[in-house]
């Protein structure tokens, strides 16, 4: 049997959107498959960690399905790596989501829930739902999957949660809801990781899929 090579593997662990973002790969021409299998995420040319849910499953999940390793281990090849809403969150150190949990830590830094009172006293609504903007941070989106996106695009979000990476090079994209301003992308060498959904958010987010796709094809963010 021929042995298929997939530009993109999506990481199946029981969690997440894995369908749309399938699609939204396959929009922008890249072979990808959904899996959980150590070989194929290890010979696949780009990786995608999606994931919608509770930090403390998600991590138990990818223990369960013995993907911790092999997604770190990808990531050390150097080849374009993408975190999707919780995918984000999990690459960090740790969560405060419902009790203490460690994270992948491939990012210093913790994920955090939006306080429950905005400035004035007012209730802040929890999680939030619907579109908000990405603005620019501590780097610069030259070179990045946002090189062609424009400041102050609006993104779909939905999440209670949101990472405070410890180093401010991490900063690609930042965020404001209620009156908390947030990392919503987050850079690391060929990590790339948004807290919105690009598959949801229209063509701006399609874009996002082309720009990485085309490290995919290159082999590098």
């Amino acid at each position: 049997m021929t042995n298929i090579k997939y530009d993109v593997a999506i990481i199946d662990y029981g969690m997440g959107n894995l369908f749309s973002v399938k699609r939204a790969c396959e929009h922008v021409g890249l072979n990808a498959v959904i899996t959980h299998a150590s070989d194929k995420i290890m010979n696949s040319s780009g990786v995608i960690l999606p994931g919608v849910g509770a930090f403390g499953d998600a991590m138990s999940n990818l223990i369960k399905y013995d993907l911790v390793s092999p997604i770190k281990d990808y990531i050390q090849t150097g080849k374009p790596f993408m975190g999707i809403c919780l995918g984000m969150q999990l690459m960090l150190s740790e969560s405060e989501e419902f009790g203490a949990h460690k994270g992948l830590d491939i990012i210093s830094g913790k994920v955090v829930k939006f306080p429950r009172l905005n400035a004035v006293g007012n209730t802040v609504k929890v999680p939030q739902v619907g579109w908000n903007s990405i603005l620019p941070a501590s780097v610069s989106w030259k070179n990045t999957p946002l090189e062609e996106t424009a400041d102050g695009e609006a993104m779909y979000f939905v999440h209670s949660f949101y990472c405070i990476p410890d180093k401010a090079e991490n900063y690609l994209t930042a965020t404001v809801y209620e009156d908390t301003k947030y990392c919503s992308s987050l850079i690391r060498g060929n990590v790339f990781a948004a807290q919105y959904h690009p598959e949801k958010s229209a063509k701006e987010g399609i874009k996002i899929y082309q720009n990485w796709g085309n490290s995919v094809k290159k082999g590098s963010i």
